[in-house]
């Protein structure tokens, strides 16, 4: 199978967890240790999160100077370089020597009109107390809102349209190399209106710019997938299932689903319903395609069919584990 697996953030750092070098690393050779029996068995191809590491890197940019601000389109063409590093020194350390490895920095298109530009919502960076997080917003012009029982900043998450890398990273996946990409969502960027490049090509017509955004990796995740044929899309969370009920004494498993029947749920804004809708918007997209939402250490049982939450056109209703 062609398998796209979209690490969580918990992947990479762990909540409240000091975000150094070597936490991030033996997080990611945890993560790492159930990427390598799939991609012994399965052409494989890795998103992940970057909202810690994309929050943090501009932070400490904005603490030097003004001039060393950087938007976030250049953030997270950073982070897609540091934290595809680590998953290929450490997912190599597990593959034969011989398997090819490779990180591809990936463009996604958004639409300059999207609604999401005026809502932000996409946490990004550390979390803060209260007192702690209104006034660094205050100090940088940020918008925060409440993550939990912390602030963390938001920023805008527009909804991904095309993937520019698409060709190369198919190319990559047909030669049997292990994949890297769309990382923290890919870079958001967008064509300006009716605007032509300083010279005279009729076949690129318009100007490709960064945008100050992070884009949904579960959303991305699921154009790359889309894109790329993949037969599965798992997309891996701390959460061993999808739950209705979350949280409270009525809550139950599910065990598989059709699109439309989970649909008929609502789900957290903030973490389950992103990862919800990807999960259907994949599955929607070609019959015998399914998504599976569950935890990534499950994910040879997610992929059986035996662990965590399928949703397929193919399957009738929505059944209970």
């Amino acid at each position: 199978m062609r398998v796209v697996v979209a690490l969580g953030g918990n992947a990479l750092a762990k909540r409240g967890e000091p975000m150094t070098v070597a936490n991030q690393r033996a997080n990611v050779r945890v993560a790492c240790r159930a990427l390598a029996p799939v991609a012994m068995e399965h052409e494989l191809v890795v998103s992940h999160g970057n909202g810690p590491q994309v929050g943090l890197l501009s932070l400490q940019a904005s603490a030097y100077d003004e001039e060393s601000t950087y938007p976030f389109d250049v953030l997270g063409a950073q982070t897609e370089g540091m934290i595809g590093y680590f998953i290929e020194q450490e997912l190599g350390n597990l593959l034969p020597f011989e398997t090819p490895i490779a990180t591809i920095l990936t463009m996604i298109e958004v639409d300059a009109d999207d609604p999401a530009m005026k809502d932000p919502t996409k946490f990004v960076g550390p979390v803060y107390s209260d007192e702690e997080a209104h006034r660094i917003a205050s100090e940088r012009g940020w918008t925060v809102k409440r993550d939990g029982d912390h602030w963390r900043r938001v920023v805008p998450s527009p909804v991904p349209r095309r993937i520019f890398e698409i060709r190369p990273i198919t190319q990559l996946l047909d030669s049997g190399t292990v994949v890297i990409c769309t990382g923290g969502g890919g870079i958001p960027t967008m064509y300006l209106p009716d605007e032509r490049l300083d010279f005279e090509d009729d076949h690129n017509p318009r100007t490709l710019v960064g945008v100050e955004a992070v884009i949904d990796k579960d959303r991305s995740s699921a154009v790359l997938a889309r894109d790329l044929r993949a037969d599965a899309l798992v997309i891996a969370t701390d959460a061993p299932a999808v739950f209705l009920d979350y949280g409270t004494p009525a809550q139950r498993e599910v065990a598989t689903a059709s699109p439309d029947a989970i649909s008929a749920y609502d789900f957290a804004e903030g973490s389950m319903g992103p990862k919800v809708e990807a999960a259907c918007e994949f599955a929607r997209s070609a019959p015998g395609r399914f998504a599976a939402i569950g935890a990534l250490t499950d994910i040879r049982g997610i992929l059986a069919g035996t662990h965590g939450t399928r949703i397929s056109t193919d399957t009738d209703g929505l059944t209970l584990r």
